[in-house]
């Protein structure tokens, strides 16, 4: 073990039989799903950095995210890794953050996460991202949990929201409504001096907000490094806080608008029929998804779409890696999630409306799409789907106020776990 990079060490919990817990890569975002189908809080968790020189192995492939991530996943939580900018240098803290934000919008949109119960748990490097979420809380976020973080920006480095002064505007005396947010800080005996000054200032402006772990034999990195009883005993506390945070509101009811609509696919269809020339179906499934009014972007030529015909002959798959980044699209747009929605979309995403406009990249989306999630407007009937390749076609009806009942073909086309274009057909 010793010969192997710090980075690649084994996790300090035995987390090896791990068979019925399912990852699934979106992007940036790996998803570890527990067993059963119930909607469950979430963790997401945020590697550090910056890397080591010759980093061939991406942080959501260490084996220490990957055993934190399956931890919480056999314990019913829906846990995430996001790999994000931060690894590369400090140089790319803003585009880090970026990443974070994005992978939360995943996270929140996936089909078994209860959107209003998630947790951030911050590492290392990556707790220079913190400082944001403490201070905007966000109604979604039980708890954020930081473990051995680094809180000073070096000098030199653009600095995001200093989490000691925010963490001081909240405590106890502060009388701010949302000064109950849960903070748990794991912090090492051993940690490197240039780290251990900002924690103990962060611990002295937090007084009784926060909640601490002390492991006083560890090192930065103990969970990967000190295979230790007082390593385990650390992890295992921190993972049974964060889990009590995420439990269930005893106040929420069945109702609760936290709760994102997600659309179930048609299984009523026994054989494919062409959506270019066959009427509308009956309606089996709703969601909230029109093709907007576009803009006045520069019209361009995007890639051949699939030829329409070869989808007669393709057999009908509605569970599949594309169809169920779809099935997110849809669930954010629903439920008014800008940034969720965004955040399935790859940065150089293009959107071919039927008149052969263009919308490309998430900037163009974002401009185009906020005027529609505000005033809601959006609605549309999931008549029936086909799958060819890489390309989720689906045959619908949208509705619009000022056009009525539209049949519409859209075509998405998902690569990597993000949609990469989109067509509306006539």
């Amino acid at each position: 073990m010793t010969d192997l990079p710090p980075y690649l060490r084994p996790f300090v919990l035995p987390v090896a039989d791990a068979g019925e817990v399912r990852v699934e890569r979106v992007g940036q975002v790996d998803l570890y799903h527990p067993a059963g189908t119930a909607r469950t809080g979430a963790i997401l968790f945020v590697h550090g950095g910056p890397g080591p020189a010759g980093l061939e192995v991406s942080p959501r492939d260490w084996p220490v995210y990957q055993g934190y991530a399956t931890a919480a996943a056999q314990r019913g939580l829906v846990a995430a890794v996001v790999e994000h900018g931060l690894i590369r240098g400090l140089d790319q803290l803003v585009a880090a953050a970026d990443d974070v934000e994005a992978a939360v919008g995943v996270l929140r949109a996936d089909p078994r996460v209860d959107p209003g119960r998630v947790a951030l748990w911050f590492f290392s490097g990556a707790g220079l991202l913190a400082g944001e979420w403490l201070d905007s809380r966000p109604d979604w976020l039980r708890c954020l949990l930081l473990t051995y973080p680094l809180l000073a920006t070096p000098p030199g480095v653009d600095e995001l929201v200093n989490a000691a002064e925010v963490i001081g505007r909240y405590d106890q005396g502060g009388g701010a409504a949302s000064s109950d947010l849960p903070v748990l800080l794991t912090r090492v005996g051993r940690e490197r001096a240039e780290l251990a000054g900002p924690v103990a200032e962060f611990v002295s402006a937090g007084g009784a907000a926060l909640d601490i772990i002390d492991v006083p034999k560890g090192q930065h990195g103990f969970d990967m490094l000190d295979h230790t009883e007082e390593s385990r005993a650390a992890v295992t506390k921190a993972l049974d806080w964060a889990i009590a945070h995420l439990g269930e509101d005893p106040t929420a009811t069945s109702t609760s608008t936290s709760t994102l609509p997600i659309p179930t696919p048609t299984t009523t269809t026994t054989s494919p029929v062409s959506p270019v020339s066959s009427p509308v179906a009956k309606a089996t499934t709703t969601v909230t998804k029109t093709p907007p009014a576009p803009k006045a972007p520069a019209v361009e030529t995007i890639s051949t779409a699939p030829d329409l015909t070869a989808v007669v002959a393709t057999a009908f798959s509605f569970d599949t890696p594309a169809t169920r980044v779809v099935d997110r699209e849809h669930a954010t747009y629903a439920a008014h999630d800008l940034e969720a929605f965004l955040a399935l979309y790859s940065p150089t995403a293009q959107l071919q409306f039927a008149d052969g406009t263009v919308l490309r990249g998430r900037r163009s989306l974002r401009e185009h799409y906020r005027p529609l999630f505000e005033a809601g407007r959006c609605k549309t009937e999931l008549q029936q789907r086909m799958m060819l390749g890489e390309w989720v076609v689906e045959q619908s009806v949208h509705h619009d106020s000022d056009q009525g009942p539209v049949p519409t073909i859209v075509l998405y086309r998902v690569q990597d776990g993000l949609i990469v274009e989109v067509r509306f057909l006539a």
